[in-house]
């Protein structure tokens, strides 16, 4: 194999993995939105965290361009001191992610194929000597590619690019790879994998005596333990981890107003029934519009929300059902995200728009 042959070959590996990449992601900005709001939280930097939907959309849009300019090789040598530059920032992320601990995925390829820190870092360590190396023999590669050519193959891809993330985030992903798509068991999904080992916790508690700080766990207490010590906090340390395999939904619990939890109660309905999901009640949302539709079709309808003061003032005539926010964002890319349900099966899954724009 000659140097040229081997360029090309490397030249449309990188292209087609960063497009991947960002093909993937652009299927569900939101889901990379969170992935960056998680980053920031841990930064001490939540503040951003109203900005990320923005950033998510511009990074995927940036990847795929990219990966097409570098196929086209237009502009070739812009090209790829732009993907150095995308390049060094996402090895930033996984080796923080590895190293830190305090990221257990980084969301490269969104939730379609997840991948754990150490194989994700490896991954961009190679991509990077692999831009590195294009870059130094950039002149042995001849770019002869028409301009005009060039800048409407890559206005087109943007365009389009460019709408499709739009698109999902009004009417769900195109591909949705959660635990909550079309067809899935809620309870099966909650049920641990076969061969999942599970971190090996133990409580650590720390007191204070006489201005000091003593930390130990409660089979160790110290023998001149008394009324001196005073407790400070507790905290749960890992002292084995597991093997990472978990199951897919961790937890699915709603809520009447009162906080009696009817989840069970709810997957015994003998019958179908609607359950729409809204983290918050948006008061633009046509909601009178979208429930008369439901409404006609299903009798037992359910508004499940985290927002349980919007619900009682603009939804009071509703079932209302309170549930964790990061479960509804989960389930609902799209707010509201109408489910038709049969027991703990998930039969058809919809965003609002879908009804309210017959």
């Amino acid at each position: 194999m000659n140097m040229q042959t081997f360029l090309k070959i490397l030249r449309w590996l990188v292209g087609l993995l960063f497009i991947f990449s960002g093909l993937i992601k652009a299927n569900d900005p939101l889901g990379l939105s969170y992935k960056m709001q998680e980053f920031f939280d841990v930064w001490g930097m939540s503040f951003l965290s109203d900005y990320t939907l923005g950033l998510a959309y511009c990074m995927n849009l940036l990847e795929i361009i990219t990966g097409i300019a570098l196929l086209i090789k237009f502009p070739y040598k812009q090209t790829l001191w732009l993907l150095l530059g995308l390049i060094l920032f996402f090895t930033f992320l996984t080796g923080y992610a590895l190293f830190s601990g305090k990221i257990k995925t980084c969301g490269c390829f969104g939730d379609c194929l997840v991948l754990t820190p150490k194989i994700s870092f490896i991954k961009d360590i190679l991509l990077l000597i692999s831009i590195l190396l294009l870059l130094i023999t950039h002149k042995k590669v001849k770019t002869n590619f028409s301009k005009s050519l060039g800048i409407f193959i890559l206005l087109i891809s943007t365009i389009g690019v460019g709408y499709g993330q739009y698109y999902v985030l009004q009417n769900l992903p195109f591909i949705d790879c959660l635990p909550y798509k079309v067809g899935n068991d809620i309870n099966e999904q909650m049920k641990t994998p076969n061969g999942a080992i599970a971190d090996s916790i133990v409580i650590e508690m720390d007191f204070i005596k006489n201005g000091v700080h003593y930390s130990f766990t409660p089979d160790k207490f110290p023998t001149d333990f008394d009324s001196t010590y005073v407790f400070n906090t507790r905290k749960e340390v890992v002292v084995k981890k597991g093997n990472g395999i978990k199951a897919p939904i961790a937890d699915f619990n709603l809520n009447t107003l009162q906080g009696r939890d009817t989840t069970a109660a709810l997957f015994a309905t003998p019958t179908p029934y609607v359950l729409i999901f809204a983290g918050q009640i948006d008061p633009t949302i046509p909601w009178e519009k979208l429930l008369q539709t439901i409404h006609n079709k299903h009798k037992l309808v359910y508004i499940v929300t985290a927002d349980k003061s919007g619900a009682i003032s603009s939804l009071a005539k509703e079932n209302i059902l309170i549930a964790d926010i990061t479960m509804i964002k989960t389930a609902a890319r799209v707010w509201p995200t109408i489910f038709i349900m049969n027991g703990a099966t998930i039969m058809q899954k919809k965003s609002f728009l879908f009804y309210t724009e017959k």
